[in-house]
């Protein structure tokens, strides 16, 4: 299999940012990693391996990203519209340079935006914003409203004080009811699938979620896993039955 290490210096975040590639061809897979996670943890964690047949095969090119959530939603000392401002130039970097950068390496056109936990979130969060970018996320485990983040996430106990359109358009519930149509027509071409432990505390931000994506007519594949399942070992069988869509392996 073939690695690269790749580090520079962003200008929309001013500061240096690494990540990981693994193979050469295929879908171009933009990793996120777990809550301030790096971007070797996918690696660490052998989920990389858990791929390996894929990106063996040429199915799939993997792209591990670092974070900014020290910066962003795990930064205690900031006001939550700075947490968001700095989560949504993360976005502009991941789409402005990792995601040109993915393309000089593969110029395959088919982009799937992946995470497990938080960073599904990341994952379900920058495919719903830039729709045009990405043609399928996967989230497993992940939070997505905030509210309901605050109970098993108490950084995010803020959002019981404050709320703005900065801080909405961070949060995936929020921002799918209050985008326009022309938006959701984008979000509706897209592949959605996000699975979730039955008992997980984050099970009732899923299925939200899903009864949200319902209203507004979104197609997507929303999966209920039995147990707890949210830890590395189910995130290996999950990725592989949801990475080259619902229910493939």
């Amino acid at each position: 299999m073939i690695r690269e290490y790749h580090s520079w210096h962003s200008p929309i975040l001013n500061r240096e940012m690494e990540l990981l590639t693994f193979g050469d061809s295929g879908a171009r897979v933009i990793v996120f990693p777990t809550s301030c996670g790096r971007f070797y943890d996918w690696e660490n964690r052998e989920m990389i391996k858990a791929l390996s047949h894929h990106i063996d095969q040429g199915w799939i090119q993997v792209f591990c990203v670092d974070s900014v959530d020290r910066e962003s939603w795990w930064n205690l000392s900031a006001h939550p519209k700075d947490k968001a401002s700095r989560h949504l130039t993360y976005q502009k970097y991941v789409v402005e340079e990792v995601l040109p950068f993915t393309e000089k390496k593969n110029d395959n056109n088919f982009v799937i935006a992946l995470g497990a936990s938080m960073g599904a979130y990341h994952a379900m969060s920058i495919a719903l914003r830039y729709p045009l970018s990405f043609h399928r996320t996967i989230g497993m485990s992940g939070p997505y409203d905030f509210e309901q983040m605050s109970g098993p996430y108490s950084v995010f106990n803020w959002i019981h004080d404050h709320s703005d359109d900065v801080v909405d358009q961070c949060n995936p519930s929020s921002f799918i009811r209050n985008a326009p149509e022309e938006h959701l027509a984008k979000i509706r071409k897209m592949d959605i699938i996000f699975a979730i432990g039955e008992t997980d505390p984050l099970f009732e931000s899923n299925r939200i979620l899903s009864e949200v994506m319902a209203e507004k007519k979104i197609p997507h594949a929303y999966r209920v896993w039995d147990g707890f399942a949210h830890d590395w070992p189910f995130w290996h069988e999950m990725v592989l039955h949801y990475i080259g869509g619902d229910g493939t392996r």
